[in-house]
């Protein structure tokens, strides 16, 4: 077996150039998981001359072989499944010539079927690849598709300092129904949060139908209650066009804002959507809740009477709408982040500021992990002599307040 040996170790030897090549340097910072598959062809390679070293002749290695290539073909680059592949070939080409039957008729099909097998195995990369770049072709349409109906507003709307955010569940992923929108009209600064039941391009047309509601109905209805109404009908005129509202998701959540020229105030509609919040500049906080509970947009036609709440918004205080991808985020022990409570005390320069501090704190309780999009809006009415833009306040850490 010495010359048997010395070929399985010249093979061996190249299947570590192999591994390092197909691998690259991401591996090991990798999940273990994921690294594990990623080695695992050279490990059959591997294993596979050891067999072959140590086994009695009428057993053969050859299935490690031709597994090799085919376990390669869907997590490596066509570069290294064809290195992957001739190191299968030429592993089972070297124990055949070490003990030579290379010209048996056995080794021979052994050596064919190891071939076939990595042929087979560069056609399915091609595959892979090729579905690859479909989705990822998908998913820029898609988001294409979500920023034209979502547009991120302006900084100042009607004097007023905007900042929103929307926060994709997955990194990856830019497809909700999630949405928000504002607009300056004839009778204040309109806006409105809203989360669709549903994901997907369905959400997106649903959010297209909400939003495009919202911006003609904001600049015609004299009042917010008329502004929800239309909304209402614009849900009922897309669901008979396409046979029932859950062929366009059913039902919306959502709560429509009117902060009034001049008085220092803001009027609400909720329609089964999380509850706002008003900062004020000294640190406090109202949580802004309806008088009366409505039902979401699309489940309530006629049938009860909007009915708008008013509060107080002097200058220097924040409203925040979101939806319930914050109010419900968990924690690994499956707490939900309360807004009001980690922000209660909390002073912030603006807008901005606000949000992104909310971001990195509710990314700190879920520890980095989500499971539902997360739409913000934040409107503020600037305090007299305010900068546009100044630093960013953090929000304190409960373990940083527990240290004071």
């Amino acid at each position: 077996m010495g010359m048997a040996e010395k070929r399985h170790g010249g093979v061996a030897g190249s299947l570590g150039a192999l591994s390092r090549t197909a691998l690259g340097p991401r591996a090991s910072g990798e999940p273990g998981t994921r690294q594990i598959v990623r080695l695992l062809p050279a490990f059959l390679i591997v294993g596979g001359l050891a067999f072959d070293s140590l086994a009695p002749p009428n057993f053969t290695a050859v299935p490690l072989f031709v597994a090799a290539p085919l376990v390669a073909a869907p997590f490596f680059s066509l570069a290294s499944t064809v290195r992957t592949g001739v190191a299968a070939v030429a592993s089972v080409i070297a124990m055949r010539l070490s003990d030579g039957t290379s010209t048996q008729v056995v080794p021979v099909i052994e050596m064919i079927t190891v071939l076939t097998a990595s042929v087979l195995a560069l056609f399915i990369n091609g595959v892979v690849r090729r579905s690859n770049e479909q989705l990822a072709s998908a998913r820029v349409i898609a988001e294409t598709a979500m920023r034209a109906v979502l547009p991120t507003p302006a900084e100042r709307i009607g004097g007023l300092q905007v900042a929103a955010r929307y926060e994709a569940a997955q990194a990856d992923e830019f497809v909700g129904g999630d949405l928000f929108a504002v607009a300056d009209t004839p009778y204040g600064v309109r806006l409105v949060v809203g989360d669709v039941r549903g994901k997907g391009l369905d959400a997106v047309e649903a959010v297209a139908v909400i939003i495009g509601a919202f911006r003609e109905a904001a600049e015609q209805e004299s009042s917010l209650e008329g502004v929800a109404q239309r909304l209402e009908r614009a849900l009922a005129r897309e669901g008979t066009r396409r046979y029932g509202l859950d062929e366009m998701e059913g039902f919306i959540t959502a709560v429509l804002a009117e902060i009034l020229p001049g008085a220092r105030s803001l009027r609400l509609v909720n329609r089964g959507h999380p509850e706002p919040i008003l900062l004020h500049a000294d640190g406090a906080l109202e949580v802004l809740a309806p008088s009366s509970p409505a039902l979401p947009l699309g489940m309530d036609l006629g049938v009860w009477p909007d009915r708008a709440d008013e509060w107080a918004m002097p200058p220097g205080a924040t409203l925040l709408a979101f939806t319930d991808g914050l109010s419900e985020a968990r924690d690994a022990n499956g707490a939900f982040y309360d807004p009001a409570a980690r922000l209660r005390g909390r002073i912030f320069p603006g807008p901005e500021e606000l949000l992104s501090a909310l971001t990195d704190d509710v990314r700190l309780h879920t520890g980095g992990r989500s499971t539902d999009d997360m739409a913000l809006l934040a409107v503020g009415r600037p305090a007299e002599g305010q900068p546009v833009r100044r630093t960013t306040v953090r929000i304190v850490g409960r373990g940083d307040d527990a240290g004071r």
